[in-house]
């Protein structure tokens, strides 16, 4: 399709975290891949983007040009070191800085990711009179239904957001089914654009090359975890699994930073019940790594585990397939559609650590078993690109240019 001047330029808001900042740390994860990769795949087919920001460091410069039609503008609001729960309070001033600096670089469209970037956008939407698109990431309603309670503020923003967004991009169907149930979203208006791997990095590759490169042996199976540390992502549970494996020469690799006010207290009890479970001389803790480096954590890998309690997409668990290493998750969430049952993985509906022990022993057991798993998560993931997700998300704006604007159920 050929673009029109109307969705050339665009607007991504991600007020939280920025795209240039590690994954893995504080509160980056799969939103910073799924902008900067989908943004870099926009840009490459022609979209002019500029990602607004909350300036998150003193000093950084006002704008970083990333590549050609991919630019970076960092927006100061509020103090730098704010945390996360407070960031609600600064969005007013983050909005200010973006209206003000599209006063003289116009855009023909917002695209808002988390429900944070979502109330900017929603201000800018009615301000400019553009349309605006939502990607969640997470939803408030569906996190504190898994155990995880979020604040009613953000709550009722999200359902506002949602009310008013022309157009909201779910991962997968089980996200449009959140998206109804929990919010009353209008299908309509709900498009399934699932995000892509970048399978330059991500592919298989030799097992034994990847633990050289890691200090590790050929002799210890290798069961990794790759996220934040925080209760969400569920690291207790590999390790009470980790204790449960008939193999007690297991090896459990965890990567990642801790993040949010519980992380720092959840890798402290995560260390104390791995000692009085006699495991923890068997737990590798490994800092945050840079995205493209993952990809030697998981073909080092037997088992990729993914304990989430909720998780909208899961770009751990389709990287994991993508190298090739069989994923055990959650039954929850994107899960449920990225690790096909007994193809590629295996999905757990309980949290129960013997039930994941028991799965993770399977694989560990038959090589014939855990290389079906590796063949199926490699097709699973050959139908999912960056430039897939770009086109898609290239027709979503295309049709938001010759529709009127919804109107706003909170007018």
């Amino acid at each position: 399709m050929a673009l029109t001047a109307s969705v050339q330029r665009l607007a991504v808001l991600s007020f939280h975290t920025s795209p240039l900042v590690q994954p893995g740390m504080g509160d980056s994860g799969g939103m910073n891949v799924y902008v900067r990769e989908l943004v870099a795949s926009l840009a490459q087919a022609g979209v002019d983007c500029t990602v607004y920001t909350r300036a998150w460091a003193p000093g950084l410069p006002e704008v970083v040009d990333i590549e050609p039609g991919f630019r970076v503008v960092h927006v100061p609001a509020g103090p730098h070191d704010l945390p996360k729960e407070e960031l609600h309070s600064v969005v007013e001033e983050f909005t200010d800085g973006v209206l003000a600096h599209l006063v003289d670089h116009p855009v023909d469209a917002v695209h808002a990711n988390y429900w944070l970037s979502g109330v900017a956008g929603h201000r800018i939407k009615h301000t400019l009179g553009l349309p605006l698109v939502v990607t969640f990431h997470t939803l408030g309603r569906v996190k504190s239904a898994g155990g995880d309670p979020e604040p009613g503020h953000r709550i009722e923003a999200e359902a506002s957001v949602i009310g008013c967004a022309d157009a909201i991009l779910a991962n997968t169907e089980a996200e449009v089914d959140e998206l109804v149930r929990f919010y009353d979203a209008d299908p309509a208006r709900i498009e399934i654009v699932p995000p892509g791997v970048d399978h330059a990095f991500f592919s298989p590759g030799e097992r034994h090359g990847a633990r050289a490169a890691l200090g590790l042996d050929d002799e210890h199976p290798v069961v990794l975890f790759v996220g934040r540390i925080q209760p969400l992502k569920g690291l207790d549970v590999s390790v009470r699994a980790l204790a449960g494996l008939e193999r007690d020469d297991t090896v459990l690799l965890a990567v990642g930073g801790t993040s949010g006010p519980a992380g720092e207290a959840h890798l402290a009890d995560v260390v104390e019940e791995a000692r009085d479970l006699g495991v923890l001389d068997r737990v590798r803790f490994v800092d945050a790594q840079p995205h493209h480096l993952l990809s030697t954590y998981y073909r080092a890998a037997d088992v990729v585990h993914v304990p989430s309690r909720s998780e909208s997409f899961g770009l751990v668990a389709l990287e994991a397939a993508a190298c090739g290493t069989p994923v055990v998750a959650t039954a929850v969430g994107g899960l449920q559609t990225l690790v096909e049952h007994r193809r590629s993985g295996f999905l757990v509906e309980s949290r129960d650590p013997s039930c994941w022990a028991s799965v993770t022993d399977r694989i560990l057991a038959d090589p014939v078993l855990a290389e079906r798993l590796a063949a199926g998560g490699v097709g699973v993931a050959r139908d999912y690109t960056w430039s897939t997700t770009a086109g898609r998300l290239r027709r979503v704006y295309a049709d938001l240019a010759v529709r009127a604007l919804v109107e706003c159920a909170a007018a």
